[in-house]
């Protein structure tokens, strides 16, 4: 897993203000910081945030744009039984 966060405020570009939010949240993956927005405008984001599920062979396979639990929406449930899936699959590979 790996984080990527482009900042939408000023304040969001402090590289230890995310650390600290990050530990606060009890994130333990990477995070990269994309204050130049590099990353953000060479996936074509459009809103915050934009979460990618990439299988083990590189390909994108699912993708949620927006907050995942705006109004009531269980985005993070979803996210979470594709993880499931795509575990699920590295598993099966390595032991049939």
């Amino acid at each position: 897993m790996l984080g990527i966060h482009t900042p939408e405020t000023p304040a969001e570009r402090e590289v230890d203000g995310v650390r600290t939010a990050a530990a606060k949240a009890g994130l333990t993956f990477p995070i990269l910081v994309d204050n130049e927005k590099e990353n953000w405008n060479a996936w074509g984001n459009s809103m915050w945030p934009s979460v990618y599920l990439i299988d083990r062979h590189g390909d994108v396979r699912y993708w949620w744009y927006g907050e995942l639990n705006w109004k009531g929406t269980e985005g993070e449930k979803a996210l979470r039984g594709r993880i499931e899936e795509l575990l699920a699959e590295r598993r099966e590979a390595v032991d049939p």
